[in-house]
């Protein structure tokens, strides 16, 4: 491209990082980055959420079973008295936090109008005088629920009002948890309230215990955070979960304090408390991500059962139990990332068993810091990439980019950091998309160009991979380390006499295109159809350093293909193909080559010669591919089984040769065990010795279907009756091609 259409794409690119950094250093808000940033959160979450039955806590339900055997809600305290007196004291939970409030008295009991009763014209009457004071202590619903709750774990629940929704304040709330100072010079919680809905101060004063339940609901409307702290008046108030579970550990006072740390010379301060012992980071805000369990983790035990005696004693005893309700109509139902309609006394639970556990999660104070710069250097570099290299090489570098953020939120994700990861992400897929799309029109007419040149002698895939970059190609010859492959059917001569023309024809179209596509697929170059034989190369025109491989996996590839392709043949009355490989790397000349009537970019010299042999004496050993020593040494990925040491004809040097068994990471035992005991006969057989040669190679056969077994065998017959000479070095001579 010319340097006004680059400068200009430069210029495009980084004003769209410009404008992410501008989010990420939170100057705007972008709405679709923080969705972006959710749903990453909300998948990782739902694959990584650990699954199975959490016995630590269970969950009281008010169900509309419960209200069909008890009464529609609320319940009267004398009711409620008698389920803490079951809870506690039959069943022996560890604790109790109510997700709900008990702002009003409980007048159902009649009591007031005895006392009137007792006031007016029954007033002289010294029986009813008696009867109700002795009376009068059963009937007092709320003095008794008091009594209940002192001296038992149990922690009350009660909320705030935010700003906006009023300043009403009902109840009497507990003392402040934390002074004001706590978290100094730091403030997390959520935004002062302006008032509150708490308990009857009987209830509170009575409760070891209490806290708030308000939920913390992200822009979507999702439950992923909960605050354990909230600001109200002179102090910290902590939250449901927290007053819940340090109530089960025996009630010691909350604990809270700033962790600083020092990178790169800045300073940053993240908030803790510490409940029952635990100590749980938060994010800035005082708050934690609900740790969610996959599946359902908590049981769900109906009030009723409870009530009446018939709960199962082993789920509950020394549980932490919640208790809530799902009837509908009374059930606190939230959106969080598992469902759509969650009960908001399980997210409390949840959070509980993330505190025991010690997996709640928290933004890192350093985390907005880390983003903005991620983008910034990111964004730099991959412009630099698709400036200098074009889309292909910059898709690479964006997937590679790509897996390395998502490795890097998995590993915060193990540190249990929520690190925001969108906005480099998103960097990383818009650079590239603009990029693309900005450049199209100028990689297409350079997509033409190479095209014309090269596309008669290369994949259409490599001629647009050229394209990016036209200067680095040549047609020129030059000299370079390769890999050939030659492939050629067995007994193609009987195979085509038994075909008619037209047949013939559709038969090699068919094989020579399901080869074809895999050379292809592994960026090699078909360098010419030679009937029914094949030749193909790598490493040029466009250079890759893993030619060998590539090489290596075509060949396994091909012969992998050949059974499906046989019995698609079978199908149409067509003969079996089988075919002979051979695979050879080394030092090669490579261009344009022929004469003013017709010229071919092919490869030439005496390692193409090599390959080509190689492809012929396959059928000698009964194997599909041989490959050389340079090959085997070149390709680090795959399993080789040497085969023997040979003179090929036009060659004096012996030449080591290897059957490819396949990926060392996909490999058979069996097969790896074949390999070795083989290439310890061979061993034997070189140095001559007869007897262990034979017998090991024998016992392979009994294992393992063995041409090349049979092949030394017959060898060592033949030895044993004419010796080989005195200077014999255990090569094999091939007089033929």
């Amino acid at each position: 491209m010319r340097m006004p259409s680059k400068l200009a794409q430069a210029g495009l690119s980084a004003l769209f990082i410009g404008l992410i950094a501008a989010h990420a250093g939170g100057f705007i808000h972008i709405a679709p980055m923080q969705r972006a940033e959710a749903w990453l959160y909300d998948t990782w979450l739902k694959r990584t959420a650990p699954a199975g039955v959490d016995d630590r806590i269970a969950i009281i339900d008010i169900d509309e079973a419960s209200l069909k055997s008890v009464g529609r809600w609320p319940w009267s305290r004398d009711i409620m008295t008698g389920l803490v007196e079951k809870l506690t004291d039959h069943y022996y939970v560890g604790a109790v936090g109510f997700d709900v409030v008990f702002a009003e008295p409980d007048k159902s009991s009649g009591l007031d109008s005895l006392k009137q009763l007792a006031n007016s014209e029954l007033s002289g009457s010294r029986d009813f005088q008696a009867a109700l004071k002795q009376l009068m202590p059963r009937l007092d619903y709320d003095a008794r629920f008091s009594q209940v709750l002192a001296d038992r774990p149990i922690s009350l629940g009660y909320y705030f009002i935010p700003a906006g929704y009023g300043d009403s304040k009902s109840g009497s709330l507990p003392p402040p948890s934390l002074p004001m100072t706590a978290f100094s010079p730091m403030q997390p919680g959520m935004p002062p309230a302006t008032g509150f809905g708490a308990n009857l101060p009987a209830f509170q004063d009575a409760a070891q215990g209490a806290g708030f339940f308000n939920m913390l609901a992200d822009e979507d409307g999702t439950a992923r955070q909960m605050h354990l702290v909230a600001p109200y008046g002179k102090g910290y108030f902590q939250s449901l979960s927290a007053s819940t579970l340090r109530v089960a550990f025996g009630g010691d006072p909350l604990v809270a304090g700033v962790e600083k740390t020092s990178i790169l010379g800045r300073q940053y301060s993240a908030p803790w408390v510490e409940v029952g012992g635990i100590r749980v980071p938060l994010s800035a805000d005082g708050s934690v991500h609900v740790p969610y369990r996959a599946g359902a983790p908590f049981p769900y035990i109906s009030a009723a059962q409870v009530l009446s005696g018939k709960a199962p004693l082993a789920q509950l005893e020394n549980r932490i139990v919640l208790l809530g309700s799902t009837a509908p109509g009374l059930a606190d139902l939230r959106v969080t990332p598992f469902s759509n309609a969650f009960p908001g006394v399980e997210i409390h639970a949840h959070l509980i068993a993330g505190m025991l556990d010690g997996t709640t999660r928290s933004t890192p104070p350093w985390a907005g810091d880390a983003q903005l710069v991620t983008v910034l250097i990111l964004g730099a570099l991959l412009t630099l990439i698709l400036l200098r290299f074009g889309p292909v090489i910059g898709l690479v570098a964006s997937v590679g980019l790509l897996a390395l953020l998502l490795a890097a939120y998995a590993a915060a994700w193990t540190r249990f950091w929520v690190v925001p990861m969108a906005a480099p992400m998103v960097t990383v897929l818009g650079l590239y998309a603009l990029n693309t799309a900005y450049g199209f029109f100028a990689a297409s007419r350079n997509k033409r160009q190479m095209t014309k040149l090269f596309g008669q002698y290369v994949p259409p895939e490599l001629a647009a991979e050229m394209s990016q970059d036209p200067a680095h190609y040549t047609m020129d010859g030059q000299s370079r380390d390769m890999t050939v492959l030659f492939s050629d059917i067995r007994g193609f001569t009987n195979f085509s006499e038994n075909l008619s023309p037209a047949e013939l024809s559709e038969v090699l179209n068919a094989y020579l295109s399901t080869m074809t596509h895999i050379v292809q697929h592994q960026r090699g170059t078909i360098d010419k159809y030679i009937g029914d034989a094949i030749m193909a190369f790598w490493n040029a025109p466009v250079d890759l350093t893993d030619h060998a491989i590539r090489g290596v996996q075509t060949a396994l590839e091909m012969q992998a293909a050949l059974p499906q392709l046989n019995k698609e043949f079978a199908a149409r009355g067509w003969p079996d193909v089988q075919i002979g490989i051979g695979v050879n790397t080394g030092r090669m000349s490579v261009g344009n080559m022929g004469s003013e009537f017709r010229m071919s970019y092919t490869v030439m010299g005496d390692a193409v010669n090599l390959g080509s042999r190689l492809e012929g004496i396959t059928k000698q050993y009964g194997v599909g591919i041989l490959a050389t020593q340079t090959t085997v040494e070149a390709d680090p990925v795959h399993v080789f089984m040497k085969i023997d040491d040979v003179r090929v004809k036009g060659k004096a040097t012996p030449v080591a040769i290897y059957q490819p068994l396949g990926r060392k990471d996909a490999l058979p035992e069996q097969a790896l065990m074949t390999a070795r005991v083989f290439e310890e006969a061979y061993k034997r057989y070189q140095a001559q010795d007869w007897d262990a040669a034979t017998k090991m190679l024998n016992e392979l056969k009994e294992t393992t279907p063995c041409k090349v077994c049979d092949i030394y065998l017959e060898r060592i017959a033949h030895f044993r009756e004419v010796p080989p000479p005195a200077d014999w070095d255990g090569v094999f001579i091939y007089t033929t091609k």
